[in-house]
């Protein structure tokens, strides 16, 4: 049985570790430029073959995220806004009413204080009559 070959039959050997060389030094380059976050988005683009699939697709999944949140977010805040204006108008209401019964409570008591003065008056005249 023959062993396979581990040799590439590239038309130039010499021309291949020109490539080799320079593509380490690319990735050695990213290393030191690059901080440890975005070397993960580096090795993403080079699985994708350097065509920015994957970073597209995350920025266009990101951006529709951010806008269903944008928009839940002015949903519930519209909500609330609305809910709180309906307990002030409820508040109100019911102010103004408490306010008229206190209005005509206040005009019985001084209609009752007029009356409890009549009759002290009145009783007080018939006992000096008697």
């Amino acid at each position: 049985m023959e062993r396979p070959s581990l040799e590439f039959n590239l038309p130039d050997t010499h021309e291949g570790g020109k490539l080799y060389v320079v593509d380490s030094l690319n990735n050695l380059n990213k290393l030191n430029v690059c901080p440890a976050e975005s070397q993960r988005s580096l090795d993403e683009e080079e699985n994708t073959g350097g065509t920015g699939e994957s970073m597209a697709g995350n920025n266009t999944r990101n951006q529709f995220l951010f806008f269903v949140t944008f928009i839940l977010t002015l949903t519930i805040s519209l909500a609330l806004v609305s809910f709180v204006i309906f307990l002030i108008f409820q508040t109100r209401n019911e102010v103004d009413q408490i306010s008229s019964r206190l209005l005509s409570e206040k005009k019985n008591i001084e209609e009752l204080k007029k009356l409890n003065n009549i009759i002290l008056k009145h009783l007080n005249q018939s006992r000096i009559m008697e």
